[in-house]
């Protein structure tokens, strides 16, 4: 299933997305994690979708956060097939915080941190990637991203192809790489832009 995705899980990676999936359900009885409930369609919308920007070039190392994380989409997938990145999964939802928690303690992720609360409050050091699948506020995305994202840092987008094209042009300040079309998807794209250096760094966001 993931190999279309560019993954071949080993033994032990497949047996903790066995048990991340067993929490996603149990628990989405009683938090709304997700909406997507059928196997097949969370291996594909959640951790094929999440593991393919790495296969492609686009995350590899550093320390990330993952903005409005949810359910943990798409940090956790991440931070199994890259054990050399630092993530701080960003979420201001108490429950899903404890759900992330769960998860952590279950997977024995210890490249992994949760930081409850908004983006505004995020205290942690600079970044080198900010993710984010649901950008809800992308004018506070990008302020976020101006005053936390080292000056090479990348921000990596999950995507409508008609939403990521406004925003890139909407975002002449950034760099942005070739929009990445998702496999088994017509719609859903992957977007990845660096702040272009000669631009001052307080500019950004306005």
């Amino acid at each position: 299933m993931l190999s279309e995705y560019g993954v071949v899980p080993s033994a032990a990676m497949a047996e903790k997305i066995q048990v991340y999936v067993s929490l996603l359900w149990r628990w989405n009885e009683r938090v709304a994690l997700t909406a997507v409930t059928e196997l097949k369609q969370i291996l594909r919308f959640h951790f094929g979708e999440s593991v393919y920007a790495a296969k492609q070039g686009l995350i590899e190392k550093g320390r990330l956060a993952d903005v409005g994380s949810g359910a943990g989409f798409p940090g956790i997938p991440l931070s199994l097939v890259c054990p050399a990145l630092e993530v701080t999964l960003i979420e201001p939802n108490v429950k899903k915080c404890v759900f992330l928690g769960e998860v952590k303690r279950k997977l024995s992720l210890v490249n992994v941190e949760i930081s409850r609360g908004r983006m505004e409050d995020y205290l942690g050091t600079e970044l080198d990637i900010v993710t984010s699948r649901a950008i809800g506020r992308p004018d506070a995305l990008f302020e976020f991203c101006r005053a936390k994202l080292n000056p090479s840092g990348k921000l990596v987008m999950w995507l409508g192809m008609d939403d990521a094209k406004v925003l890139a042009a909407k975002h002449s300040e950034w760099s942005w790489s070739d929009l990445v079309r998702i496999p088994g998807s017509e719609r859903r794209c992957i977007l990845a832009g660096r702040r272009i250096a000669n631009v001052p760094r307080e500019t950004f966001g306005m």
